[in-house]
């Protein structure tokens, strides 16, 4: 437990830059890593203490026993987390399951404690993850962990399966398989540059060796489209937003992806479901995308549109936003 709050604390809750005690918050680090890092770092100091952090009585009613006593409870549903919360939102939502049956106000003075989103602000998903294939699924594969960087906008993601699946293990050409191991073998001769061709003749075949928790993996690429929605583009209002809230409920995670076929562009269109969250409801939701109802007829869909614009959340802020479709087809015809 140590050894993982330790890493987390140290990748994540780094001192503030000089010059920046303008904007310390509470813990004396930056706002921006005020939260997820603060907590574990709180939580690694009250594992080896017992003691809860000064001035957390300024935002809370109970006294420090009973504060001791969150932090307890804390500590064990982090512990059993798995992966841990790497959000804020994932860590508002450990702390609000793991304190429901406390007062409300001493929850959300946690919360606030850490600028963590209070119970309001979070969006609920409904969406249950399928046990079996549901009808139409050609296939379906686990990711290794995302990368942010793969990330191409607010509905496509670039991701990586390791050729120890199952399925994969059957499709790898006979050029990868014997590259891989020239490489294996030119890095042990330390001739790296013949390792480094090798690799990129690898990835010029769709695959690449990645580096997972100490370990070469061999593994394939795939693009996949996020089936059912359309955010927007790159360059089109909230497109930025639409990209980073994608990338901030997949990186670092490993998903489960559902493929009902390919797009003209070669991409795998799928379900996605990361840690039991199904993550086209979650886009919906949070108003990052349209419902794509010229490919999904899915009435979840609709009324998870529905819902946000009704809200004006996300991109529903402003009153009349241009469709992505809409504004692909101006850009071809040239308006």
């Amino acid at each position: 437990m140590g050894n993982a709050l330790g890493f987390l604390y140290g990748h994540c809750c780094k001192p503030s830059a000089a010059g920046d005690s303008g904007s310390l918050g509470p813990h004396g680090v930056s706002a921006a890593t005020v939260g997820v890092s603060a907590l574990a770092q709180d939580l690694l100091s009250f594992e080896i203490t017992s003691k809860v952090p000064e001035g957390l009585s300024n935002h809370v009613a109970s006294s420090r026993k009973a504060q001791a006593n969150w932090y307890k409870k804390l500590l064990v549903a982090w512990r059993e987390s798995n992966p841990p919360p790497r959000t804020p939102e994932e860590a508002s939502r450990l702390v609000v399951q793991t304190l429901k049956k406390h007062h409300k106000a001493d929850v959300e003075g946690l919360l606030a404690f850490y600028g963590l989103p209070l119970p309001h602000t979070l969006v609920e998903t409904a969406a249950e993850v399928p046990v079996g294939l549901p009808q139409g699924v050609k296939f379906e594969f686990h990711t290794l962990p995302v990368d942010a960087r793969a990330v191409a906008d607010g509905d496509t993601i670039t991701v990586y399966v390791s050729t120890s699946d199952p399925r994969e293990s059957c499709l790898i050409p006979q050029e990868v398989q014997i590259a891989a191991l020239e490489r294996s073998e030119a890095r042990d001769r330390r001739d790296y540059t013949r390792a480094d061709a090798l690799h990129k003749s690898i990835v010029d075949a769709g695959y690449r060796v990645i580096k997972v928790q100490n370990e070469e993996v061999l593994a394939r690429k795939y693009r996949i489209r996020l089936r059912g929605i359309d955010a927007p583009e790159s360059s089109m209002p909230y497109g930025r937003e639409a990209k980073e809230e994608l990338a901030k409920i997949v990186e670092g995670k490993c998903l489960r992806i559902l493929v009902y076929g390919e797009d003209r562009y070669g991409r795998s269109v799928g379900d996605i479901y990361c840690n039991g969250i199904f993550v086209q409801e979650l886009m919906l939701k949070k108003g990052m995308a349209w419902h794509y109802t010229a490919y999904d007829q899915r009435a979840e869909f609709a009324k998870w549109e529905k819902n946000a614009r009704a809200k004006r959340v996300g991109l529903w802020a402003s009153s009349n936003p241009e469709e992505p479709w809409e504004w692909r087809k101006n850009r071809r015809e040239g308006r």
